[in-house]
């Protein structure tokens, strides 16, 4: 049902090199940054605290009950932290995992649903798409609900082919509702929702109701719930407040209301998909048009039909909602990638020599404007960390660049060099985006406050085991993960009201209160952020700082507070 050319220049033994080099990039640099708050942190930090405790059904934030979002992706990390131990690159394990898994599985539907050549290209459009790449890379749930959804949709792909035996079809029907189900306890009723209103608009507009008669609805429901329900239970069971908060609130109140505070106009992920496939930008239009024209298959489905439903239903979907965020759109990329793939092997010399050097012009443009990043530094990230950062830009821009000459070359030599051509220019963009990422650490380093973890853990093992550490007016999404402690909030709950609201014995509701607990206690330690610890210093409050940095300020409650009451400095580790 696809003229792409159905053969490869290439075998087996070198898609698997390819395979192998691509996973070297991918995983070797996981560990190499500090985690970024707040989704980063946050995450890393609820399943340190799930793998601590062995409370595998509660999920907990800082110590507090914390039911925005359902827990397999905290299952994962946890299990991750048991097998390997507690850090960063464990940390991103699972989304590295479910980002390979995904460039993997779009390959492999499309060499079935359509051939061979498309279905490398998909997986090479897919892997080399800064959307998919970076996001694959960061510990948010978006990557393993976009995992999830795109098996969803693949299975249902591979279940709708003509001829097929029908223990194939059920097969990879409850394949499909499986993965539904893992896609609700990543993120909700999108993982449900978002597919179910896909089928109908499908059947809809591509006249096709025989779907519905290949779906095994009854099976399928069997194997959704089995998978989705015991947790649900069990939650509810341990936690009565649960339902309301996670459907009620987290699943309709954040779409339908601000009150996430996540505003964006309607065209915010317009720009998120253009620099989210930036190097395939010049062949989308024509790839999007050559696949509309494909037919049907033989037995009425139209898989075309139902990737353009897709992508255009979520994309809106998450346009019309009041909270964005850049990786909600994220799902829709697998069928981007594979509708790129389809028409790529088409796409003449002539055609690739013009992408190319169009992509090369561009790379040299990016790099004259680098030169201007230190324009951005503020007293938060000063101009001294965008130098640092420049560096890193600009040494990935010139091996993008060199990449991209060396693509034109290839596509020089014959009709056999184009796809050496497109994989060589997809590298310049994998490691385009692993050079500058892993260059971003000159931020993230100051942002996660990893450098202060050493010295703070070292005075909390010389300290009983039961010292309150307290959270004054602010919730740092990373500390707690470095330095292996939760904290006690004060006067500011920030995402943690619901789990305060059920415990409100665990924080503290006023920086007044919190004083007189502070002159108190015997022992104890605050985070408190610099300007305020410059009003507690003004009143004389005993503080004595085991460490800071420009956005934080760790004290602990001296043993014998000074007759001047002023602040005992003392080096950090």
């Amino acid at each position: 049902m696809n003229d792409t050319p159905s053969r490869l220049p290439l075998n087996r033994t070198a898609i698997l090199l390819l395979l192998l080099a691509l996973a070297v990039i991918w995983f070797v640099p996981l560990g190499w940054r500090h985690l970024l708050p707040s989704d980063e942190g946050r995450y890393a930090e609820m399943a340190r605290e799930m793998f601590v405790t062995g409370d595998w059904i509660t999920p907990r934030y800082n110590g507090y009950k914390y039911f925005e979002k359902p827990p397999l992706q905290t299952w994962a990390n946890a299990l991750t932290f048991a097998w390997f131990g507690i850090g960063e690159w464990q940390a991103r394990l699972y989304t590295a995992l479910t980002g390979f898994a995904g460039v993997l599985l779009i390959g492999f539907t499309g060499a079935r649903v359509f051939n061979a050549a498309t279905g490398v290209f998909a997986a090479l459009v897919l892997a080399t798409s800064p959307y998919w790449n970076l996001m694959g890379h960061f510990n948010t749930l978006d990557m393993g609900l976009s995992l999830w959804m795109e098996l969803t949709l693949c299975a249902l792909l591979l279940a709708q082919r003509p001829n097929l035996p029908s223990a194939s079809v059920r097969g990879w029907m409850w394949l499909c509702w499986a993965s539904m189900a893992l896609a609700v306890l990543s993120k909700g009723l999108v993982g449900v929702i978002l597919p179910g209103a896909v089928l109908v608009l499908y059947t809809l507009i591509a006249r096709d109701w025989a779907v519905w008669k290949r779906l095994h609805l009854i099976g399928g429901l069997i194997v959704f719930f089995v998978i989705v329900t015991p947790w649900f239970v069990l939650v509810q069971q341990r936690n009565p407040e649960f339902l309301n908060f996670f459907f009620v609130v987290q699943q309709f109140k954040r779409y339908l209301t601000p009150e996430q505070n996540r505003p964006g106009p309607f065209y915010y992920f317009v720009p998120v998909l253009l620099v989210g496939f930036l190097p395939w930008l010049s062949v989308s239009v024509q790839s999007i048009r050559h696949a509309w024209r494909l037919p049907r298959q033989p037995n009425g489905f139209a898989p075309v039909v139902l990737l353009l439903v897709w992508i255009v239903f979520i994309f809106l979907f998450f346009s019309a909602s009041h909270s964005k965020l850049l990786s909600y759109t994220l799902p829709i990329a697998p069928a981007i990638a594979l509708l790129i793939g389809m028409y790529l092997p088409l796409v003449t010399r002539d055609q690739l020599r013009r992408h190319l050097a169009g992509y090369a012009l561009f790379l040299v443009v990016a790099a004259f404007a680098a030169l201007f990043l230190t324009r951005f530094g503020s007293a938060r990230n000063p101009a001294e960390l965008y130098a640092e950062y420049r560096t890193w830009v600009l040494a990935a821009l010139a091996v993008a660049f060199v990449l991209t000459l060396a693509a034109l070359w290839l596509n020089r030599r014959s009709r056999a060099g184009i796809f050496g051509a497109v994989a060589t220019f997809g590298a310049a963009w994998v490691l385009l985006g692993t050079i500058a990422g892993t260059g971003h650490d000159v931020f993230g380093r100051l942002s996660s406050g990893a450098p202060l973890a050493p010295a703070i853990k070292a005075e909390i093992a010389r300290l009983p085991a039961d010292t309150p550490f307290y959270s004054v007016g602010v919730l740092d999404h990373t500390l707690p993960f470095y330095v292996d402690h939760t904290m006690i909030m004060v006067e500011h709950p920030d995402e943690l009201a619901f789990g305060i609201s059920v415990e409100p014995q665990k924080w503290v509701p006023s920086v007044d209160a919190w004083i007189e607990r502070w002159k108190a206690d015997r022992y104890a330690l605050a985070l408190i952020p610099p300007s305020t610890y410059d009003k507690l210093l003004a009143q004389h409050l005993p503080m004595q700082v085991i460490a800071r940095d420009s956005r934080r300020v760790v004290v602990m409650k001296p043993a014998a507070a000074p007759t001047a009451m002023a602040p005992i400095e003392k080096p950090q580790q």
